[in-house]
């Protein structure tokens, strides 16, 4: 199984969905898409094995991956979606203010970018209380987690996303879905996963602020530029939700989520105990 399917918990959503054992999921028989992009939704640092099967989010995702030469193609829907689908919106839940998503860096790039100008401009903008969620990376780095709450905001972290098979963390999407829907908007200075995620899980959504860059950032695919024209009415302070919602479901693949026994039968995943075959 490759390590990054295990990202966020992933595997854990979907072996839950597939009714098997959440704590301890099966070997995933290929590779998982683990987070939204404007390429072939694999990540440009992990080596593949060819003729390994691909498990993406959305349609348009796997046309792109087709151009791209990849085969073996799936499109089954992201996690997240799953999790929604399992975990019905309460009643009457009360939201209030917005949650913020910085662009941020991952193990091997730090994020290059003026965290004061933003937080400024989410101040100028957000007309409620703020919780501003780092990554593990910037919420461990306390000068910068700082900055963020003296300037009011509340600050917190998802998780961590767990690596080569540590730390894994299967709470993470859990902890997210449930701080978005606590939240009447969602925002981030670029578009990523966790604003389709909040736009999915009810949230008025945002894209607004100074990109930021990661050091020695390669503009793969398009890059920034690409995705602020090809998903231009997902950018400003306000955005049509209809519209925001129609993109999510289309990026997210929440139209295309498969019956457990067909996600079971791709995945290779076994049938769970005490039901017949």
């Amino acid at each position: 199984m490759h390590h990054a399917n295990h990202y966020y918990g992933h595997s854990h959503v979907l072996a839950r969905y597939c009714g098997l054992d959440d704590t301890d999921p099966p070997r995933l028989h290929g590779y998982l898409q683990h987070g939204w992009n404007i390429g072939d939704g694999l990540a440009p640092d992990h080596e593949y094995v060819p003729g390994i099967p691909s498990f993406l989010w959305s349609e348009r995702t796997r046309r792109r991956a087709w151009s791209l030469g990849r085969r073996q193609l799936y499109v089954v829907g992201a996690p997240f979606a799953y999790l929604l689908a399992m975990e019905p919106l309460p009643p009457a839940a009360p939201r209030e203010g917005t949650i913020y998503y910085p662009f941020h860096g991952w193990e091997g790039q730090h994020v290059v970018g003026d965290h004061d100008g933003l937080i400024a401009e989410i101040r100028r903008t957000e007309p409620g209380p703020v919780t501003v969620c780092l990554y593990w990376q910037e919420y461990r780095t306390p000068r910068l987690r700082q900055r963020y709450q003296q300037a009011g905001f509340r600050v917190i972290c998802h998780g961590y996303r767990g690596g080569w098979w540590h730390n894994l963390d299967p709470g993470f999407l859990h902890r997210q879905l449930a701080e978005q829907r606590r939240h009447a908007r969602v925002a981030s200075n670029r578009l990523c996963s966790a604003v389709l995620y909040g736009i999915l899980a009810g949230c008025e959504p945002a894209v607004y602020g100074d990109p930021m860059r990661l050091a020695g950032e390669r503009s793969a695919f398009g890059g920034q530029r690409r995705i602020e024209r090809e998903w231009a009415a997902l950018h400003g302070t306000r955005v049509d939700p209809e519209v925001a919602r129609a993109v999510a479901v289309d990026e997210l693949g929440a139209d295309r989520l498969l019956p457990p026994a067909e996600l079971r039968r791709l995945l290779r995943w076994p049938m769970p105990v005490g039901v017949a075959a």
